[in-house]
């Protein structure tokens, strides 16, 4: 076997700097450009302290103008972006999973969509109370994604996924008011807080922040995850690879990128098909690769074992190479660069989603009656580009590591089964991983989510802040862009046992996992929302009380704010790389870093030094193990 070594971020780098050499023979943009362009960033906007609500402004907050027209102060204005920032990634996520919803709706027998997880399906159609004796699982699977589907927009009632958690979490809830409603209710109700004339004051303004992030990970990413595993399988562990590396020169390449995988599913499917494969061959190709950029790859690559070519701030790299065919986005976080990025090399830029539609791409509407023709015809146009590849452009850079991924929680709760003594220990429930925790064989866990973020530099405090985690026994639990992160760099691989603490190491080799366990994509924060619930519930603790933090060290989007504002309102800690554009008012960021502590029992934590983020991370998991006694 040959010997183990991290892919550095130097390395990450100087592959970089290579394919925007050919970038700049063909006058490309970047993203390392334009950030020299727009910097240094707008004070106000980064403080919060800008309002542009209406046209009586925009108004800014000043010593010379500590109000707004209207009279609102800077406590107001930056509560108010705050909420609106919060409703935008609420809105996003839910609006993915109501399209897996409408999937499910379709699935059927000989359709496009199948249900590949029945028993999954049956299970949450008995906790939803539907009846399933003697349905057949296509009229159930109808049934039950209708039901989800009235979620969205119920009159009455609270999200159906809160009872999962332990009821100390729900009594929280329902006591402080911020038990999630139909989720649409939510985010109109966040954005009719933040009209003019409306809300101003922070405490109410971050307390339907909380109740909109919620509805978003308690419902919406919850479904969509859910439904996902219904319709394309239960990820559990298998092995892929990551970086650019995974490119292939003499394949058509095909990058799959942004976040829904009906999608990305069909795509996979009509690469495998025979018929298209001969076709490539026919044009001179010797196969078809496949990868994937941001959290459509982290779908793919969990079931399917498809590679990931990289993370967000990769997604011009896989264009800059000069062999990519085809670059097929669906929603989010995709950059409309890669429209006139696309034309100075052969590759097309498909988009297939009216929610994300681009200049200067492509676009073929997807939908799930016609996502086989889709799919077909998008995999043959990607054949036909092969021809037209300049091969004086072409570079892949060497560069990929071995990864596992596919901890989904119920594969997570079966390879701790195997290091149980079935004489004396119960399967089926997370007390091993307790027992580990509480004997100190591992300190803790960290579930490190988010994105990449050109204010930090790109993967650097992801792969920092684990290696130092893991040095020190804690295991770390990783989805999205931090999760490709730490593939790229080979911490997914089980040999980077080797880089942890004692602890870790043994109970990495007797459970075989690598210490960074990949749980799949942004919406799949919710599978931590549920490990932390059967954590608490089998311990007998609060979620609160469990020496569990997360952490965005990279943060970039309102899908990540959302994304915060569950977390802590479930009652995790979180640490946060990015200030979050409340630092222009005391109160805010006084309520968001200790003040709603009093209402969910977690707040944030904001540290801009990496070095000193992971220690606070460190210290704050050895203070709830020392409040246990443990």
């Amino acid at each position: 076997m040959s010997e183990f070594k991290l892919t550095t971020v130097e390395e990450f780098e100087a592959a970089t700097d290579r394919l925007l050499e050919t970038g700049a023979k063909v006058g490309a943009d970047s993203w390392q450009l334009r950030v020299k362009n727009q910097t240094p960033h707008c004070k106000f906007g980064e403080q919060g302290i800008c309002c542009r609500i209406c046209s009586m402004g925009p108004c800014r907050i000043t010593p010379k103008a500590p109000r707004g027209i209207c009279g609102c102060d800077a406590h107001g204005i930056v509560g108010r972006n705050y909420l609106k920032f919060t409703a935008g990634g609420a809105a996003t996520h839910s609006d993915h999973g109501r399209e897996i919803c409408h999937t499910l709706y379709e699935s059927a027998a000989d359709g496009n969509y199948k249900v590949k997880d029945p028993d999954k399906l049956i299970r949450i159609a008995k906790e939803w109370g539907i009846e399933t004796e003697g349905k057949d699982i296509y009229d159930l699977a109808h049934e039950v994604a209708e039901t989800g589907l009235m979620e969205y927009g119920k009159p009455f009632g609270t999200q159906r996924f809160l009872k999962r958690a332990p009821q100390s979490t729900q009594d929280i809830w329902e006591r402080e008011e911020v038990a999630p409603r139909a989720i649409d209710r939510e985010v109109a109700t966040s954005l009719h807080m933040s009209h003019m004339g409306c809300s101003s004051l922070p405490e109410a303004l971050v307390r339907q922040s909380l109740r909109a992030g919620l509805s978003d990970g308690w419902g919406g990413s919850m479904m969509g995850t859910e439904f996902s595993d219904v319709l394309f399988g239960t990820p559990k562990p298998i092995d892929t690879e990551a970086n650019l590396g995974v490119m292939v020169e003499e394949n058509v390449n095909i990058v799959v990128h942004g976040h829904d995988p009906s999608l990305s599913e069909m795509i996979c499917e009509y690469a495998d098909d025979p018929e298209m494969i001969a076709y490539a061959k026919e044009i001179g190709a010797k196969g078809i690769t496949v990868s994937g950029v941001c959290c459509t790859s982290n779908e793919v690559a969990m079931r399917r074992g498809i590679p990931m070519a990289g993370n967000f701030l990769q997604q011009e790299n896989v264009v800059l190479t000069g062999a990519c065919e085809a670059i097929v986005v669906d929603v989010q976080c995709i950059f409309p660069a890669l429209g006139p990025l696309s034309k100075c090399f052969h590759t097309k830029f498909i988009t297939t989603s009216p929610i994300a539609q681009m200049p200067d791409s492509e676009f073929i509407r997807f939908n799930a009656k016609t996502a086989g023709e889709n799919a077909k015809a998008i995999v043959k146009a990607a054949i036909d580009n092969f021809k037209n590849r300049k091969p004086e452009l072409v570079h892949i850079p060497d560069m990929k590591q071995k990864a596992t991924v596919g901890y989904s929680v119920e594969a997570l709760v079966k390879v701790l089964d195997g290091v149980t003594n079935t004489q004396v220990d119960e399967t089926g429930t997370t007390k091993p991983l307790l027992e580990c925790i509480t004997s100190g064989v591992i300190r803790g866990a960290v579930a490190m989510v988010g994105c990449n973020n050109p204010k930090i530099r790109p993967d650097t405090a992801h792969i920092e802040l684990m290696k130092k985690c893991i040095a020190n026994d804690i295991v770390i639990i990783a989805s999205g862009c931090s999760a490709q992160a730490a593939a790229k760099a080979g911490l997914m691989d089980k040999r980077a046992k080797d880089l942890c603490g004692a602890g870790l190491k043994r109970v990495c080799e007797l459970a075989d996992i690598p210490p960074v366990l990949h749980m799949g994509s942004c919406v799949d924060i919710s599978r931590m929302m549920i490990l932390a619930a059967e954590l608490a519930k089998d311990s007998g603790l609060k979620i609160s009380q469990l020496p569990v933090v997360g952490c965005a060290p990279e943060w970039m989007s309102e899908k990540a704010v959302s994304i915060g504002n569950y977390v802590v309102s479930t009652g995790i800690d979180t640490f946060l790389g990015v200030d979050p554009y409340v630092a222009g008012s005391s109160e805010m960021a006084e309520l968001l870093t200790g003040g709603i502590r009093d209402w969910v029992e977690a707040a944030y934590t904001v540290e801009t030094d990496i070095e000193k983020l992971v220690d606070l991370m460190i210290e704050r998991i050895e203070e709830k193990r020392e409040a246990l006694g443990i």
